[in-house]
Formats: C-alpha cells, structure tokens, sequence
C-alpha cells in the first residue's frame, strides 16, 4: 500500500511539473532572448532605423505589418507565407495585396539575426520589435515587446479577408472586429492613430473626396482631386498622405484633422462622426501625451493576441516559407 501511495505521490508531482513547464513555455517575457541571443534586439533595431532612414514611409508599413499579422491567426507570423501547395497566401488578401508592404525589410533583419542566433529568434517576435522600432524611429512612443513567439505552419487567406478591417467599414463594424480580438473602443481610436503617419493610395479613398458628403472638409477634398481621378482607374496607384499636415512625424495631428473633417479613409473619419468614438477622439486631439501613451498600450495588448508559444508552431529559417 505505501508503494502504491508512493507511485501516485510520484505521478502527481510529474503532472504538476509538466503542467508547469507548459505553462512557463507558453509564457511571454521581454527577456525572453537575453540568454540565447543578447544581440537580437540590437540588431534588429539597428535594420529597422537603416530601413525606415532610406524610406520615411517604411515606419509607417512595419507597424501595419505587425497589425495585419496579429488579426489572423493572432501573432504568428502567418501574413509573412508566400503560396505553397498547402498554404493560402495571406498576401492576396483582399486587404493585403498591393497594399501591405515591408515583407523585404523583415526578411533582411531576419537574415542579419540568423547569421548570429540559427534557428532562435522567431519571424513573430522580428515583425513585433520592428513596429516599436519603427515608431521609435518617426518620433513615436516606445514600449517594452514581449517576446517568445513562435512561428505558424499555416496561413489562412480567408481569415484574413474576414478578421482584418476594411476603410469602407461602419463604426459599428470596426467596433466589431477589434472586439473580436479582445480591443476595446479606445485600443481602437488608439490604434488608428497609427494613421498620423503613412501614405493610402487613390483607389481606398476616391469615392470618399469625390462624394461631396457632409462629412468631409471641401477644400482637404479638392485638393486630393488633383492626383485622384473619379473618371478611370489610371490614378488608382497615387498616393496621398493620411496627415496632410505632419505625414512623416508620429504626432496626434491625424486626431485634429478628424475633428476638422479631413480624415482621408471612410474608416478614419468615421471614429468622429457623432458616435461612440468621438470622445476619445477629442480627448487625443488635445494632449501631446495621451495618443502616445494609449497607442504604447494598445500595440503591447495587440502582441497578446494568440502567439503560438511552447512547442507549437516553429522558428522559420525564411520567414515567407516553413521548414
């Protein structure tokens, strides 16, 4: 009898141990790398200041990277796959293709990486320490990424075209979709304001300046008319600034031109237009230091979403294809 008490003793103690080590292996830590890889966040810091220095318009296509990363299959590193015979490309995504950039930058830090660390650091963790680098880099708000992600197997290009938000999307949509991700209104308003920096191109915003609706400035509309033609698609690939003001410097300007009714997006101006979202919006439009603050907290609650962690997933030797 005291043999078996003992067996049991024993099994239990093993279940818990395992239990715990499950649990730790899942566990996100900022010093996750410090022993493995000292060098990987200074290294990726150093790609990501070099990337965005050649291309202002860089900072603003790595932040959107992680965003578009983590609303799909959450942090993962899905959206970085390129099509395999059993993989469905996030890239032709609706709200991808053509349009999320950056793919090249990420690859290089993680060529720079592997040349120090093989097969340690994750295509995740790179993407979600190159978006706070890249606000860094433009004047924005640094906080502390937390790191031990995995990388996914798999990609779902049919998530992405239903997860991920679209600029013609409602206010009760887009309150929708980031609820799904567990972001309340304000991780959303906040999260927008990534918008103060960055370029749309004509064909996500013709409609909107062409429509002579109440809802948009007359003058922010004429002058995005000139390289936004309503008559042919020709114009489609044009570029405008989302802050006409300050396109290149991560301020709380894009709040003021909501207020004022330039927003460039439908899904921009529709956080001011006599909803929910219109105190906040005010609320940002009038501090230099809350927008920065909430958008720190907002972008480390997004990292949170689903990482694969522990012994899921794997770490890629390329980021755009598995092992």
């Amino acid at each position: 009898m005291a043999s078996t008490n003992c067996i049991c003793i024993c099994l239990i103690l093993a279940m818990f141990l395992f239990l715990s080590n499950t649990e730790c292996e899942a566990h996100l830590s900022s010093a996750f790398y410090d022993n493995t890889c000292p060098k990987a966040l200074s290294t990726i810091r150093t790609a990501i200041r070099t990337a965005v220095s050649r291309e202002r318009r860089m900072a603003a296509s790595l932040i959107r990277l992680h965003f578009h990363d983590c609303f799909v299959q959450g942090c993962d590193a899905s959206i970085l796959l390129d099509d395999a015979p059993s993989i469905s490309s996030e890239k032709k995504a609706v709200n991808n293709d053509n349009s999320v950039r950056g793919y090249n930058v990420i690859e290089d830090v993680k060529s720079q990486v592997e040349s120090i660390c093989p097969a340690t650091v994750s295509c995740a963790d790179i993407v979600a320490v190159a978006a706070r680098d890249a606000s860094v880099a433009v004047g924005g708000p640094t906080w502390t990424v937390k790191l031990g992600r995995r990388d996914s197997t798999t990609a779902s290009r049919s998530l992405a075209e239903s997860n991920l938000p679209r600029f013609t999307d409602n206010l009760e949509s887009l309150i929708s979709l980031f609820g799904n991700k567990g972001l309340n209104e304000r991780d959303m308003v906040a999260l927008s304001g990534a918008h103060t920096i960055g370029q749309a191109s004509c064909r996500t915003f013709r409609d909107r300046i062409h429509s002579n609706a109440s809802d948009i400035d007359a003058g922010f509309a004429s002058t995005r008319k000139r390289r936004c033609s309503d008559l042919d698609g020709d114009s489609d690939g044009n570029l405008a600034p989302l802050d006409l003001v300050t396109p290149n410097s991560f301020d709380y300007n894009y709040f003021k031109n909501l207020i004022q009714k330039k927003g460039l997006l439908q899904s921009d101006q529709i956080l001011f237009s006599g909803g929910s979202t219109d105190s906040i919006v005010t609320e940002y439009s009038k501090s230099s230091s809350t927008f920065p603050a909430d958008f720190a907290a907002a972008m480390l609650k997004m990292g949170d979403i689903d990482p694969t962690t522990g012994s899921e997933g794997q770490i890629r030797k390329f980021c755009n294809v598995v092992n």
